[in-house]
Parts: C-alpha cells; structure tokens; sequence
C-alpha cells in the first residue's frame, strides 16, 4: 500500500447510490404519468384494445415497470452501481426508441427524449454518463431510421403512412438535427456536471480547512494557558527526580520508580509541545541547513531517552553532509516527531532507521519501522490531528509533521502494510534552492 499526500482531492458530493435512488423515483413517477396518458387518449377513443400502438404501448410501460423494480431490487444491494447507471442509461434510450416508433418515426418529437437522458447520464456519471447515453441514443436512433428506411421495419399499422416515409432531403435534416443535439447536449451537460462536481468538492474542502482552522485557534488558546500551568510544575518534578536519583542509599526498586516518573514526566512535556507546535505554528526562518547532520543529532538524541534506552535501536544512513534550503528548528522537530512515531510503533528489539538519501538534484529523508504497520482504514487519517490507533497517543505528532512539510513545500509519501512495518519518505528539495519556496 502506498500513500501519497499531497492536496486532498473532494469528489462529487451526493453519493451515487442517492442519485440512482432519486432516478429510480423519477422513473416511476414518468411511467405512472404516461400510462395515464395513454389511459386518457383510450376513453376518449383514440386508441381500442386492438390497437397495435396501444398494445406495444402499454408492453413497453410494463416491461419499464419490470426494470424499474429490477433497478430498485439491485440498488439495494449496493453493489457495482456505476454498471447499474450505465445499464439504465442504455435501456432507457431503447424505450424511447420505442416510443419515437410509435410516434412518427424519425420525424417524431419524442427524439427530444434523448436529450433528457444525456442530462440523467451527466447528474449520475458526469461527462462520460453524458456521452454513453448520447451514444447509445444515436445507434438507437440511428437503427431505427435504417431500419424504417431499408423495409426491415414496417410502420405501425394504426399510424397514417405518410409520416414515417420521408424524402432524403427530410431523412438527412432530421438526422442531422437530432444527432446534433445528442452531441450538444452531451458535452454541455457532461461538463457542466463535472465543474459542478469539482466546484462542490472545493467548498467541501474550503468548509473542512475552516473548520480545522477554528479547531487550531481553540486548541491555541487551550494550549497557550496550558503550556504554561503545566510546564513549570514538569520542570520541578523534573528537577527534583534528577536531584533524588544521585542520593545514596537508593534501592533497585526506588531507581525504577524514579525511571518511570522521568519517562512519563517527558511525556507529558512532549504532549504540550505538539499541542504549541500545532494550534500556534511559526513561520518557517529558511537557511541553509545541513539536514544529514540535523537527522544525526536526532538519532544521538532519541537512543538516549525513552524506549529507545532499553529495547528500541535507532540508527542513522547516509551521507556525512546533504544542504538543503529549510528552517532549522522545525525540521529538527519533524524528524524528531517522525523517529518518535515509529519507536512507539516498534516492538522490543526491532531497529528504526534513520537515512538520508541523495536521489539527483533532491535529497530524501526516510524513517523506516518494523511495527505492526498501517491498515487501509486508518491511512486516509494518518496525518489528522488527534487521530491516532494507539491507546496512549495523543494524534498530534504527525499532524505537526504534515503542518511542516506543507509549509516548506516537501512532499510526504508513505509505504506500509498490515504487519510489515511503516516507512515514511519526505522529499527536502535540494541545494539548488537559493531562497524559500514561494507562498501560495
């Protein structure tokens, strides 16, 4: 499984088991209104049961019940919708096909019918509904003129001949014509359709990113009063474990005690970190930084506290030197924040490792675990903040590690499967930037 996060990409907004639900509902009311139609032409005298046009009128209607309630049966099922949409789109331009027949042929106005499904085909599928069912109703269409023209269809008996023999000069206008609007209608509708599509996706975005700025400006006023109540009682609790551990005297027991409380005080000053990192960012300072160096550091750091200490190896790769355009500090903490993740996803005695890898012109930086992996339903949140799967995690150090990387322009891929591990790869542009990305 890999995942690539870039800019989020919003797809149509109303689900297409809805808009088939809404068709399936507009089909039946249109059937229902025109057997009542045809119902009121027969007592009136227009047509009797004899009627060839009423029989295969009123075939067509309960052949179309019989689809419909076929359609509503497999929509139920939830499966293979995009085939259910494409199979009613065809069926649909054959019974107007019908229809045209028993009208007039090619002259007949019920060709106008085509049209209304093109436009069903573009709300159901965009443009490639659009153009399927303008195909679909010109072979229709198509074969019905040929077949009227060449004999191999008669005209209906009840229907005055004259209307369904047309001169070539007739024939071509209304092929002509009708094919035209198939076309027309079509491509406007198809695109229509899709920038709709695209328009709404971008509100569905507009409306998140403000929701997630409103959540970011409450977790920083949250986070400006905690860093500081919380903060300084850490720093004496942190002070005086130090203090008490170089007393004399102390058994195994009591150094343990100590252990812990050291751990999960650093924890706790780890929690407020992200918590500042992330509601109150910081325009990035860009320099020329060493980022080799930097990812050393942090591997020197993180094999001296927490997990790390005991049952967790963290080692670096790479070359000695590898410039890079970027603020010092923060990619620090982006690598810090990334080596931390996969030590807490690691079992005792796996290995992290820490590289940094010249490809070209670009350099890479790449963290890689041998944890318990990422499964399908949790990679589309990895980088929300607050999202997390593990019990004791807080959600925030890879959304402060995505909040960096968009802010200097690196692009963040990540490879993982069930089982086998997680590797996260940040692509830090390279020496060849002589001043910081442009501001979108």
């Amino acid at each position: 499984m890999r995942l690539q996060l870039g800019i989020p990409e919003i797809l149509s907004s109303a689900p297409l088991a809805r808009r088939l639900a809404g068709l399936t509902a507009a089909r039946l009311v249109l059937l229902s209104l025109s057997l009542a139609l045809v119902g009121a032409f027969y007592l009136r005298g227009k047509f009797s049961f004899e009627s060839f046009t009423l029989r295969v009128a009123l075939q067509t209607f309960g052949l179309s019940f019989a689809l419909t309630g076929i359609y509503a049966a497999l929509l139920r099922r939830g499966r293979h919708l995009e085939r259910l949409a494409e199979a009613q789109l065809v069926l649909d331009q054959l019974t107007w096909t019908v229809v045209a027949y028993l009208t007039g042929g090619a002259s007949s106005g019920a060709t106008s019918f085509y049209g209304l499904s093109c436009l069903v085909g573009a709300s159901l599928l965009g443009l490639r509904g659009a153009f399927l069912a303008a195909l679909s109703g010109a072979l229709s269409y198509g074969g019905l003129v040929f077949s009227l023209q060449r004999g191999l269809l008669s005209a209906p008996r009840d229907q005055p001949a004259s209307i369904y023999h047309l001169s070539s000069d007739e024939l071509a206008f209304y092929l002509l014509v009708n094919l035209l609007v198939l076309v027309v209608v079509a491509l406007l509708a198809g695109t229509l359709a899709d920038r709709l599509r695209w328009t709404g996706g971008e509100l569905v975005l507009a409306t998140e990113r403000a929701d997630q700025a409103e959540r970011m400006a409450s977790l920083g006023r949250l986070a400006a009063g905690l860093a500081h109540e919380i903060r300084n009682p850490l720093g004496s609790i942190g002070g005086s474990i130090q203090l008490l551990r170089t007393a004399t005297g102390l058994s195994d027991e009591d150094q343990r005690l100590c252990d812990i409380i050291q751990r999960e005080t650093n924890r706790l000053n780890d929690l407020v970190t992200d918590m500042v990192d992330l509601s109150k960012p910081k325009k990035p300072m860009f320099a020329s930084i060493d980022a080799a160096r930097v990812a050393r550091e942090v591997v020197a750091l993180t094999a001296r506290s927490g997990r790390a200490v005991s049952d967790v190896e963290v080692s670096y790769a790479g070359p000695e030197n590898a410039p890079i355009w970027a603020d010092g500090a923060q990619l620090r903490q982006m690598i810090w924040n990334l080596v931390r993740n996969a030590v807490q996803a690691s079992s005792p005695g796996d290995n992290v490792e820490v590289a940094v890898e010249l490809v070209g012109k670009n350099t890479w930086l790449r963290v890689s675990d041998r944890g318990v992996g990422i499964d399908d339903a949790a990679r589309e949140r990895l980088f929300d903040a607050f999202f997390t799967t593990r019990s004791q995690g807080t959600g925030m150090g890879l959304a402060v590690v995505k909040r960096i990387a968009d802010e200097h322009g690196f692009a963040i891929a990540v490879d993982s499967s069930r089982g086998r591990g997680a590797t996260f790869r940040v692509n830090l542009g390279g020496p060849r930037l002589s001043q910081p990305p442009p501001a979108d």
